[in-house]
């Protein structure tokens, strides 16, 4: 998934644990060769090359990620939409560094964005596009996923005590480690000069829940002095602008993926719309800084350290604490 997965088990059987985590790994490693459009072999890039000629049926797995991303379309309003690859090679962001479109370009990629283009057929498992030039892109959703099955794997393997991450977008915690109650992950604001210290914006304790952060500076490019990020609202077909971060805490990793992605797209004024969508949740959106005004957040069930995001010389030092910077790459 062109990005860094790392886990962390604690056990008293070091081999089985090491077992457990190689299958774990594996799974993800399948899901990649399944999911990944960038891999001409894929599942993904085969119904992308030919749905739109005829129904394509496809794996139970897959199918039954496909109707959870389609039920995740209507609960977000749309902000949330597998369809995206049209946009997202429309700005350029599908292998290289952006670039603005032209309004024909633009229109035409629209066009061929939505899931009202897609048809799930539960009775035969096909999919189907009503157009050419629909594509499916599972960046938003596919990373969670493979956190997700890679979790369950652990805890059939017996698994009590482990933290995964995918690309640091993405982290799941099992139990909690030793001498401690949680597992504490920072999240971070990037410092825009190397020798500055990032600006800690959270500490969220993890037992047995996904954190999924999105941002706009994983992948973006500047023009006329605006920067313009890998995420694009599909309604609109432009960039997202309306926040610069976002994080999401749930039970299904599947879902804090797509959803953080959704609450970046929505901005401040979609934190009330997805927090509802699921009792028990956490998150946090920070709004896109503007000029000599401090950064504005919303936030549900996280305590942001108002003090310290305006300390950028604050560091925390934990041994069961990981930094959530959320690099992430264009297909996520």
């Amino acid at each position: 998934m062109a990005t860094r997965f790392e886990l962390l088990l604690y056990g008293p059987n070091r081999i089985s644990l090491r077992a457990a985590g190689e299958e774990a790994f594996n799974e993800i490693e399948r899901l990649d060769k399944q999911l990944n459009l960038y891999n001409p072999a894929s599942e993904i890039a085969h119904l992308n090359a030919r749905a739109a000629v005829e129904p394509v049926r496809v794996e139970p797995g897959l199918f039954a990620l496909l109707q959870h991303a389609q039920a995740l379309h209507r609960e977000t309003d749309g902000a949330f939409d597998i369809t995206i690859a049209p946009l997202l090679r429309c700005w350029g962001f599908m292998g290289k560094q952006g670039k603005i479109p032209s309004p024909s370009e633009l229109a035409e990629a629209r066009a061929n964005t939505g899931m009202h283009l897609v048809q799930l057929d539960p009775k035969h498992r096909t999919v189907r596009f009503l157009r050419p030039g629909v594509m499916l892109d599972l960046g938003a959703i596919g990373k969670g996923y493979a956190v997700e099955r890679a979790v369950e794997l652990l805890r059939e393997a017996g698994v009590v005590s482990a933290i995964l991450h995918g690309g640091t977008s993405t982290v799941y915690a099992i139990g909690h480690p030793p001498q401690a109650s949680a597992w504490n992950v920072a999240l971070e604001y990037p410092a825009k000069e190397p020798e500055t210290s990032p600006l800690l914006i959270a500490v969220v304790p993890l037992k047995d829940e996904a954190l999924s952060v999105s941002a706009v500076w994983g992948k973006s490019f500047e023009s006329k002095g605006k920067t313009y990020g890998h995420i694009i609202d599909p309604r609109s077909g432009q960039p997202a602008s309306r926040a610069v971060l976002s994080a999401v805490v749930l039970p299904s990793a599947t879902e804090t993926d797509a959803l953080s992605t959704a609450l970046l797209t929505l901005g401040l004024h979609g934190h009330d719309l997805i927090v509802s969508l699921r009792p028990g949740m956490r998150a946090l959106v920070m709004e896109t800084p503007k000029a000599r005004r401090p950064l504005k957040l919303r936030a549900t069930g996280i305590a942001a350290l108002r003090r310290q995001i305006r300390n950028p010389k604050l560091e925390i030092r934990n041994k069961h604490e990981i930094q959530m910077t959320n690099s992430q790459n264009p297909t996520n």
